[in-house]
């Protein structure tokens, strides 16, 4: 059958389709649109938050999911994901010759130390997304929430502490308490992030007093290394004449212990001559007599002993070659 439709007094006659030849066609057409509809995929670094009907419903984890169309609404979320965000100063380019921007950013850097000075802080901070639900819906401006955390977090640590100590000495207590302060102001917020890092980039004194500081620093510096070279010096003198004192005291102490020992060895020796003695004084005596000689006279071989008593000449030793007296 054919349809007619007039144009004016132009008759067009349009040929008939019969619909029900193509009934499965139209299905699959329109199930095929439905399903490009309904699926979703969602990274493996991401998760999906479901919106049905306007109002949260679940969060989905990496893959392929499906929604009802125009019923459910899908944002993705990077929670594997390690976020950055810079404070006191601006990256302007990244790389080799990395270049920063610190200008007009004094009203974030600039804090106040427990001893009413100022220091010019400028610090980095990591997180990630732990929530995604938390992270889309608890908070209306998640930036600004993590800067005015940030910030109050790390002007309360630092107003605990002197100048001396945020610039010099306490930066990692620094770092690890305003950590700890961002966190868990995060937390009541349920805001759905976690801090991974927080780093201070440099800590220094404002711009208008920097020179004065750096002369500070550097005479502070000079103190500092008079004081270790006079410690070197006192402690090598001390150690030198430590050394010298102990072994003029292990000498003392090897000579009494000779000295000892010689008048222990002399002591036995005399005392075993008195036992001696005591049996045969006569024998003991005549025995050590001709050894105590023999000791004399051997140094002086070229002598000979003449008994002037004697009437006649009679040699105690041989006379060959021998000098007479």
């Amino acid at each position: 059958m054919a349809n007619n439709i007039k144009f004016g007094d132009i008759d067009v006659q349009l040929p008939s389709l019969d619909f029900k030849k193509f009934r499965g066609l139209i299905a699959l057409i329109i199930v095929a649109i439905i399903g490009f509809f309904s699926i979703y995929t969602v990274d493996a670094n991401e998760n999906g938050v479901v919106l049905r009907f306007g109002k949260y419903s679940h969060t989905t984890k990496p893959g392929l999911h499906f929604k009802i169309p125009l019923v459910d609404q899908v944002s993705r979320v990077k929670v594997d994901y390690q976020y950055k965000r810079e404070f006191g100063f601006r990256t302007l380019k990244a790389g080799i010759e990395t270049k920063y921007s610190n200008r007009n950013y004094y009203q974030e850097s600039w804090m106040l130390t427990g001893d009413l000075n100022i220091a010019d802080v400028r610090w980095i901070i990591q997180f990630k997304i732990k929530d995604a639900a938390s992270f889309l819906f608890n908070v209306r401006d998640v930036e600004s929430t993590i800067r005015d955390v940030s910030e109050a977090a790390l002007r309360l640590v630092i107003g605990d502490r002197s100048f001396t100590e945020v610039v010099q000495t306490d930066r990692i207590a620094i770092v690890d308490k305003a950590k700890i302060y961002m966190q868990e102001l995060l937390d009541k917020y349920q805001a759905g992030i976690i801090i991974k890092m927080v780093q201070l980039q440099s800590v220094l004194p404002p711009d208008p007093v920097a020179d004065s500081y750096n002369e500070v620093v550097r005479a502070e510096q000079e103190e500092e290394k008079l004081e270790n070279e006079a410690n070197q010096a006192f402690n090598k003198e001390i150690y030198r004449a430590d050394g010298e004192a102990k072994k003029l005291i292990n000498e003392a102490k090897g000579y009494a212990v000779e000295r000892i020992n010689n008048a222990k060895g002399e002591i036995a020796m005399f005392e075993s001559i008195l036992i001696e003695y005591k049996k045969a004084p006569q024998i003991t005596k005549d025995r050590y007599f001709i050894e105590t000689m023999d000791k004399i006279f051997s140094k002086a071989p070229n002598k000979v002993i003449v008994d002037t008593r004697l009437e006649n000449f009679l040699p105690m030793m041989n006379l060959k070659n021998k000098e007479v007296k």
